[in-house]
């Protein structure tokens, strides 16, 4: 006969015993992962689990430009990375305090040799808008594009010195 250990605590057989019981069978196994796959992967299907944005965000990562904004003293500039997008496709407007960028492509490929056909189209579109941290001049702004990268100079409408707070 096995002795129980101080405080009620089952013996390592025991335990070892629990745990084989409880172990689920491979086809049990393969029916819970089955299940919670399909509860994550098809909103569909179970409407309380759906993915959340940014699960959904990796997907749609490589449409949406990266842009960097940098305040200076007298202007704002706007760097935005858009590869693969011709100048003509791209659409920028300004407001107050906001920019926002829009860009679309189109590739249409076709080969024909003998009894080979191969025909291969795709599209893509973005848009992006960026608040700003100042009132800009739209009337003033200037925009480059030159290797995939656009770059916006915005004239900020009135320049505020920067200054020093001290941390106490």
């Amino acid at each position: 006969m096995e002795k129980k250990s101080a405080g009620g605590a089952k013996s390592p057989r025991e335990l070892q015993a629990r745990r084989a019981a409880q172990a689920l069978s491979p086809f049990e196994e393969m029916d819970r992962w089955f299940e919670n796959w399909l509860s994550r992967g098809w909103p569909s299907l179970n409407r309380l689990s759906r993915p959340t944005l940014s699960e959904w965000a990796t997907d749609f990562e490589t449409r949406i430009p990266a842009v960097d904004v940098i305040d200076r003293a007298e202007n704002i500039i706007v760097r935005a990375e858009v590869p693969g997008i011709n100048k003509e496709n791209l659409d920028v407007s300004v407001t107050d305090n906001m920019v926002t960028i829009r860009g679309a492509t189109h590739h249409e490929e076709e080969k024909e040799e003998g009894e080979y056909y191969r025909c291969e189209r795709s599209r893509g579109e973005f848009s992006r808008s960026v608040a700003l941290p100042a009132d800009v001049d739209g009337s003033q702004a200037k925009a480059t594009f030159k290797n995939g990268v656009l770059e916006l100079v915005l004239p900020k409408t009135t320049i505020t010195p920067r200054r020093s707070i001290k941390v106490e």
